[in-house]
């Protein structure tokens, strides 16, 4: 191969097309240098074939035979990306427009071809499909770093309809436990959806179980497996196929503790809530209305008043000299943070923190949908 040498470009869909190749690099150590022509064996890289991808052949152009097409496995989970909307936005981040947002998510599409772009009712606002909540989490990690302001939506699976019936990706799970562990991981995937296909027991006090589950009911598995096995577990799964639609999944089973307006936190309203439930936040911590500031205890939401100051008097009380003893909030991570949120819930993500809030912020309108969604349901 030559520079500046004509070759049939050989596309994924069959046909072939004749381009030149403008430059020809080879690595050395750690730097990438031009050269004029290279042999068998060598590994190159090339340019001036700007819409190639992954699969696709360079040949000769005299005899153009194609190599067997690489295909990449399709993406299972999708998430919505899109500017950050809420109250406090612009603080942290530079980069907060949507033509930055969807140019930074063009140029990702480039390199990292296991994603897919697509467009939804907002104009601010894209679907991004990729393989799973991990690699979603950090191209959004990536773009935090980067300075963007971004609200993230909850990961949802890519279903697909196959002979008029509602499809959904299956992944085959393999957990290596403890034998101690085995009857909590069984219970967690039987609340998942999870189908046992095979289970061994080594004789050395470990355990390897193999299930078929659905994509959507591993969203948020990680954190949860890690906590009940003490960290000892280990977990890997890969897509296996589509089957028919399982069923509503409710793997949460606690509500949040929803902020009621906006203002910095305080020792004495956190003292007072948190027998309501899990803190997420600290004193001092700027919030507003539709932020969730905790998971509350029981199934349902919460609005609560996190900004609620100690009256003053002119009186002396005996315990008026005590400390406020507030237990240490849980500090969530992006990954925890979207393993967290519910259908009606989304991520704030910004360089300085990761917020949890509603979609929508009003708690009136809210309670209006929520009241008419029920209706519906009836």
């Amino acid at each position: 191969m030559r520079r500046g040498q004509p070759v049939a470009w050989c596309r994924a869909d069959g046909t072939a097309e004749t381009v030149r190749i403008t430059e020809l690099y080879v690595t050395e150590a750690l730097e990438r240098v031009p050269i004029e022509r290279a042999g068998p064996g060598d590994i190159v890289a090339i340019a001036g074939i700007p819409e190639i991808t992954i699969g696709e052949t360079i040949a000769d152009p005299d005899d153009p035979r194609p190599l067997p097409v690489i295909t990449v496995d399709e993406p299972s989970l999708s998430m919505t990306i899109g500017i950050n909307t809420s109250p406090l936005a612009g603080e942290s981040g530079t980069k907060l427009t949507a033509r930055l947002v969807k140019a930074r998510l063009d140029a990702e599409l480039v390199g990292n071809v296991s994603i897919r772009l697509l467009p939804t009712e907002r104009p601010d606002t894209w679907e991004v499909q990729g393989r799973g909540e991990l690699q979603l989490a950090i191209l959004v990690e990536i773009m935090r770093r980067e300075g963007f302001e971004l609200t993230v939506g909850k990961p949802q699976v890519v279903t697909r309809v196959i002979d008029g019936k509602v499809h959904e990706p299956m992944e085959r799970l393999t957990v290596d436990i403890p034998e101690d562990y085995l009857g909590v991981v069984t219970q967690l995937m039987a609340l998942r959806k999870g189908r046992m296909e095979q289970m061994v027991n080594h004789g050395t006090g470990w355990v390897r179980m193999e299930y078929a589950v659905p994509a959507r009911g591993l969203i948020g598995f990680r954190t949860e497996f890690l906590t009940e096995t003490r960290g000892t577990g280990l977990l890997h799964h890969v897509f296996d196929r589509y089957e028919p639609w399982h069923g509503e999944l409710r793997t949460r089973p606690t509500g949040s503790l929803v902020a009621d307006r906006r203002g910095a936190t305080t020792s004495f309203a956190l003292f007072n809530l948190q027998e309501r439930g899990t803190m997420f936040i600290g004193p001092g911590t700027e919030v507003y209305e539709g932020m969730i500031v905790g998971e509350n205890s029981r199934s349902d939401d919460m609005d609560v008043n996190p900004t609620k100051e100690k009256k003053l008097t002119n009186m002396r009380s005996s315990t008026g000299d005590e400390l406020v003893r507030l237990i240490p909030h849980r500090q969530l991570s992006l990954e925890q943070a979207l393993e967290f949120c519910r259908e009606d819930e989304c991520v704030e993500v910004t360089p300085a923190t990761v917020r949890i809030r509603k979609v929508v912020l009003d708690a009136q309108q809210r309670h209006r949908l929520a009241h008419r969604m029920s209706r519906t349901d009836q």
